[in-house]
């Protein structure tokens, strides 16, 4: 796809229904020659939407009225590019704890997790969390996670978890509030309820901060790996983190978690890890694939907003 294609199609399929703000500021990217050539002069993993309006709204750009993106954008594009290069699409969306929950509960425990491309390590406590799959209130921690769950075979309790560790090329510290703040920046405008819930998980990585590694998600995870207990059901897990690695590297991360002792849990788009065949999704927004080991369970939002359980 063309950089104007990417913008179209998450304004559609991503924005659409979710983010006014985002919907109509994709579409006016999409057709703006300016900042399109501009985005051309960066590397193809630093033209994605999330990034770019993240980035203006870490300067204290406006994202509500077009007109003004496109001016400020322009006028601001030295420093813009340079936090476009220096930073990351980093969202650590604890709501997608909501979408592994039901598939950690089945796993025997204690568990010992690992999270694949961690951001702050936000994701490392589904055990602290409290979950509301429609009347069904599973935990009774704070953030509490709403969603929307069709044919999810919901857990009683969260599973035990003894271990908890991350891996990042760029881990954040969230006793850093120049860390904090980009989180914050990543949150889309009007999604209040994810900022209250992000500034809830990040009290709870504050008081017991994770084991957070700089390192790459293939030569590196097998040491990290081997530091979980012996006595702890190993799990390593992503979401929506393979999308930023080459076909390669996905392909060598693939050999590689498969080797390892434990489970694999994977939430991402279908083209990135890949499935001979899946059922149609419930509508046309977006929707990941959760999968265990290889095989694809559920349909999940972005956000984990809510689950559609195969079969």
């Amino acid at each position: 796809m063309t950089i104007a294609d990417t913008y179209r199609e998450f304004a559609i399929r991503e924005a659409h229904g979710e983010s006014p703000a985002y919907e109509r500021l994709a579409h006016a990217v999409s057709r703006d020659e300016e900042i399109l050539t501009r985005l051309a002069g960066l590397p193809p993993g630093k033209r994605q939407p999330n990034l770019l309006f993240a980035v203006v709204r870490l300067l204290g750009g406006p994202v509500d009225d077009p007109a003004a993106f496109h001016d400020f954008t322009v006028a601001q594009w030295p420093a813009v590019v340079a936090q476009i290069r220096a930073r990351a699409t980093q969202t650590n969306e604890v709501g997608r704890c909501a979408a592994l929950l039901p598939v950690l509960a089945t796993l025997p425990g204690p568990l010992a997790l690992l999270d694949v491309g961690a951001s702050a390590g936000l994701c490392l406590y589904p055990d602290r969390y409290a979950y509301r799959y429609g009347d069904r209130l599973v935990g009774s921690g704070a953030p509490v996670l709403d969603c929307a769950a069709t044919g999810v075979p919901v857990p009683a309790v969260p599973p035990e978890v003894i271990w908890r560790a991350g891996m990042d090329l760029n881990p954040l510290d969230m006793t850093d509030p120049a860390d904090v703040a980009w989180l914050e920046a990543l949150i889309w405008p009007g999604h209040t309820h994810r900022r209250a819930r992000l500034r809830a998980a990040v009290a709870v990585a504050q008081a017991e901060p994770p084991l957070l590694v700089r390192g790459d998600l293939v030569d590196d995870l097998p040491a990290l790996a081997a530091r979980a207990p012996a006595d702890a059901t190993l799990v390593v897990f992503h979401t929506s983190v393979l999308y930023q690695v080459p076909a390669a590297g996905r392909e060598r991360f693939t050999e590689t978690v498969r080797a390892l002792p434990g489970h694999w849990i994977s939430v991402e788009t279908p083209d990135v890890v890949g499935f001979d065949s899946l059922p149609a999704p419930p509508d046309g927004g977006l929707h990941n694939v959760l999968a265990l080991d290889g095989t694809p369970l559920a349909w999940v939002r972005g956000h984990g907003q809510s689950i559609t359980w195969f079969g």
